[in-house]
């Protein structure tokens, strides 16, 4: 029998059974140093023992994604860094339904290793791995590991380039292989057995702001990654991405997902004192660091709007802007905000956290089921009646 015979997509939770439902997801804490580059203590260790307790925490209470990072070299205060691909497999053979996004950076990966490691981890855990394609912000990640430093437009290039040849090397007639000429990587009647599990091939994530990310996003990729942002910020990226979608035949199949960093406390003003002093406690010649690397990564973008361009520098204290999607106060709260995104077409929520020995637990029993009741109710649908609800929090200040 074939392997894609024997495929049947994991049961999800009773909770999850929803077809329309917002999934939840979660940054694996696979670098040292936490989800902030601050001082303040956190209780989150990146450990391979504590990130397998982390991931059955979260398959437990409802999370159907988690995120493995990608860094080759110490930066932005991880010193220490479990690769992505193998940490994401190691992950998936200690749980049962989650599904594990590896993320992987064209350059010093080449795409026939990455189809191959892909498609074989997708038949040993049935089906639940997928992949997130960073073009790389970092120019001494590239330079110390001896690969070319591209221009912006280049390296989204190669990606668009790398994502191409993944879709043709998993989908291909298996008599007639994958051929293909690119500027970047060739094949010629390459041959992958065995297929990937998932048909058509395992989801491939990909994000950024500036137009060269949205053109993939809307041309190869299934899943398109927004920071956080703004109410317009958000409704102009998502608007942006669909219709240059709609341009190339794709309509219809990209989703959105968003960043977005969590404080649950009884009171707003709790959530906000912990906000407070993850920022002031900042380690701000790291931050400084980053801010100045990831300046100069999009300052050759057409429009001048890299990932991060309209970040400030308490907003880069947190991986991918996220604590300006406000995911910060009671639970009631964080759950009318992850429905006003829902509403604005957002699929996923990405989420991040302080203590993650704490945290992703009191998520999944505190916010996601009150989502869950909430979307049972109708809430989600009615963008404007959203934004009546909560949309002033997310007006640009």
């Amino acid at each position: 029998m074939e392997p894609s015979d024997s495929y049947t997509p994991t049961k999800q939770l009773d909770l999850n059974q929803d077809p329309n439902r917002l999934l939840f997801a979660y940054w694996v804490p696979n670098v040292s140093g936490g989800l902030v580059v601050s001082k303040i203590p956190q209780k989150t260790n990146w450990d391979l023992a504590s990130n397998v307790r982390y991931a059955k925490t979260a398959e437990a209470h409802g999370f159907e994604y988690a995120l493995t990072q990608i860094r080759f070299t110490a930066s932005y205060g991880a010193e220490n860094q479990h690769e992505s691909v193998s940490l994401s497999q190691a992950l998936l053979h200690s749980t049962e339904r989650i599904k594990l996004i590896a993320a992987i950076l064209p350059g010093p990966w080449n795409p026939t290793i990455a189809a191959k490691q892909i498609a074989s981890i997708d038949n040993y855990t049935n089906g639940r791995i997928a992949v997130n394609i960073v073009s790389g912000w970092n120019k001494s990640e590239f330079t110390a590991v001896g690969q070319w430093w591209l221009e912006h437009a280049e390296r989204y290039r190669r990606s668009n380039e790398f994502i191409r040849a993944l879709k043709g090397i998993w989908t291909a007639d298996s008599e007639e292989g994958f051929s293909f000429g690119g500027d970047f990587y060739q094949f010629r009647n390459y041959k992958l057995a065995p297929k990937p599990l998932q048909k058509p091939h395992p989801e491939i994530f990909q994000g950024g702001n500036s137009d060269d990310a949205r053109k993939n996003g809307a041309e190869v990729s299934d899943w398109y990654f927004m920071n956080g942002n703004d109410l317009e910020g958000f409704r102009e990226q998502i608007a942006d991405v669909k219709e240059r979608a709609r341009k190339v035949g794709r309509e219809g199949q990209v989703k959105f997902a968003v960043n977005g960093f969590v404080i649950i406390r009884e009171t707003e003003e709790e959530a906000i004192r912990v906000l407070r002093e993850i920022q002031g406690k900042a380690d701000t010649e790291a931050v400084e660091a980053f801010r100045q690397a990831v300046q100069q990564a999009g300052a050759s973008t057409g429009n001048k709007k890299g990932m991060w361009a309209d970040s400030k520098l308490e907003d880069l204290v947190q991986y991918n802007d996220g604590f300006k999607t406000k995911l910060i106060g009671t639970k009631e709260q964080i759950a009318d905000r992850i429905l006003l995104l829902k509403s604005l077409g957002v699929d996923l929520v990405l989420t991040a956290h302080l203590h993650y020995e704490e945290d992703l637990e009191r998520f999944g029993k505190e916010v996601l089921p009150l989502v869950r009741k909430l979307e049972a109710a109708g809430r989600g649908e009615d963008v404007e009646d959203e934004i009546r609800r909560t949309g002033d929090i997310y007006r640009k200040s």
